[in-house]
């Protein structure tokens, strides 16, 4: 199942087992069941303190991960390979004793949860943001008794998929009822697990001292300044709901100077290793709501966090990103995670054998087409311009493909469904008038980014796309207050300029320090 030089970097890792490990195997006679006892053989063979045995299973093909010293369960139901098999290495290191990389107070959290928890979480083998989900669920699992997770994959599981109505993932079920759905991080699965949490977070947030730099925004943009304010020596705090934004979505980087290939969450774990190299205070999984610029007598920002606290900074550089932009038709939000989707990588193995639509002509859009042409029956693109504004090298391997169907001039007026699924869409013919409709499994979004800037209309100035306005030192219209990446007026969004802008705003915030100190009656105060 596994090669030699994969064999030998597992036995390399499985050397930090410190306690047996068994695998409990539930096969049938299916291919995939075999690949998967002949997955747990090369791993029983790999280190002496791991056992394998075979049991009749609820789900067959699933490996469970246990222990007996401790009594924890973590399965895969399915065979987990592709971007799930840093998720089953790391099951078997933390069930076999390797400490977790978490705060200890987390860990005292976790164990000190009331009741059980079984959770069980759908992915696809494909899908880069789902592995962050198992593997957050699976060290609660790995540290709390009470508490189990199943990975799932939809694609081999496709009779639940359906009987759940399940279209998008990560799909989480708590107790067998939807716990949530799409990336969610550890943080945030324990504040809805423990509703004390938020609180506390916030009371410790509220006495944190005020910044010389404080970066909301945990992309590259919001990366790189924080790594070039630290090396300035400044006092720096980074607040980020999700550290990495868009980049996490994304598959394949293959322009990033100096690195031929990688992938979108790889380059995430390497910039928020990079930016915890320094003394910098990340604060994750923490949303800003409100900006109040300094003003009179208070000579700091003032940013307002989702929980309540208040963070206090001498400049401060807003690096927000972007999000999906939606077509905002109705049926569009009724039927989202039911069959209206944004990431065709994570959703499009759910529609195999399928007809879907790819909404946008981009290049993203027609990337999404033929990618989801190889697993779906059809795929429809529909362009609201009148030609296609992708590549001409990708134009021309989606007419290659016998399955892409590509319709422009056609704007989308409506999603259709059933009350539980998408089952169609309606459009509109920009050059004739007439109306079609066209009948669907599933319906890929893909024209364009949104900044996100909604919570600052009227604290800085915003292009009418609500881009945040910059110059070439990346000041916003309000003193002290820089901005980088995505969210402003850049006319490029590459992750290459984020973090090039990310730097440029930070030498501007530097350069605004210390030409504009701090009234001495205001450090008194």
């Amino acid at each position: 199942m596994l090669d030699t030089n994969l064999k030998n970097q597992l036995k390399t890792y499985l050397q930090n087992l410190k306690r047996p490990v068994e695998l409990v195997v539930s096969a049938d006679d299916s291919p995939k069941a075999l690949e998967l006892k002949s997955l747990a053989q090369d791993i029983d063979s790999l280190s002496e303190l791991i056992s394998v045995s075979e049991v009749q299973g609820e789900r067959m093909p699933s490996m469970k991960v246990t222990s007996a010293e401790t009594d924890t369960s973590i399965t895969f139901a399915g065979l987990p390979m592709g971007h799930e098999f840093t998720s089953l290495i790391l099951a078997l290191l933390h069930t076999g004793g390797h400490p977790l990389k978490l705060d200890d107070s987390v860990i005292a959290q976790i164990k000190a949860l009331p009741g059980e928890y079984h959770f069980e979480t759908y992915v696809s083998l494909s899908c880069q943001n789902c592995p962050d989900v198992v593997q957050a669920l699976n060290m609660m699992a790995a540290v709390n008794p009470k508490i189990t997770n199943v990975m799932i994959d939809g694609a081999l599981f496709q009779t639940e998929v359906f009987d759940r109505d399940i279209l998008a993932v990560p799909s989480v079920y708590l107790n067998g009822k939807l716990f949530s759905q799409g990336r969610i991080s550890l943080a945030e699965v324990l504040n809805k697990l423990d509703t004390g949490a938020a609180g506390r977070q916030a009371e410790q947030l509220a006495q944190k001292d005020v910044f010389d730099m404080l970066v909301v925004g945990g992309g590259p943009a919001g990366a790189s300044a924080a790594i070039y304010s630290a090396r300035k020596g400044l006092n720096t705090g980074v607040v980020a709901d999700k550290f990495g934004g868009q980049v996490a979505e994304t598959v394949a980087i293959e322009n990033f100077i100096s690195v031929k290939a990688t992938e979108g969450p790889k380059l995430v774990a390497n910039l928020e290793s990079h930016v915890r190299e320094y003394d910098v205070d990340v604060m994750d999984n923490q949303l800003g709501v409100k900006l109040t610029p300094s003003q009179g007598p208070n000579p700091y920002h003032e940013l307002l966090l989702e929980n309540g606290a208040t963070l206090k900074s001498q400049t401060l550089l807003l690096a927000t990103g972007a999000r999906w932009r939606e077509m905002n038709v109705p049926g569009e939000q009724e039927y989202r995670g039911k069959g209206v989707a944004y990431c065709p990588h994570c959703d499009g193995p759910l529609f195999k054998g399928k007809r879907v639509a790819v909404i946008g002509g981009g290049n993203s859009g027609i990337e999404a087409a033929i990618d989801l042409a190889n697993i779906v029956e059809h795929v429809t693109v529909l362009e609201f311009d009148i030609q296609l504004r992708a590549d001409d090298v990708l134009q021309r391997k989606a007419a290659s493909m016998n399955n892409i169907t590509i319709i422009t001039q056609a704007m989308t007026t409506q999603v259709l469904g059933d009350g539980s699924r998408v089952n169609g869409l309606n459009y509109t013919d920009r050059a004739t008038g007439e109306q079609h409709s066209v009948e669907l499994a599933g319906i890929f979004v893909q024209i364009g980014l949104v900044p996100n800037t909604e919570w600052l209309k009227g604290v800085v100035d915003l292009t009418p796309r609500g881009e945040i306005i910059v110059d070439e030192r990346g000041q916003t219209s309000v003193p002290g207050i820089f901005a980088a990446g995505d969210v402003t007026n850049t006319p490029y969004k590459q992750i290459i300029i984020a973090m090039g802008s990310g730097a440029t705003a930070s030498l501007g915030a530097f350069d605004y320090l210390i030409r504009h100190s701090v009234p001495e009656q205001a450090n008194a105060a």
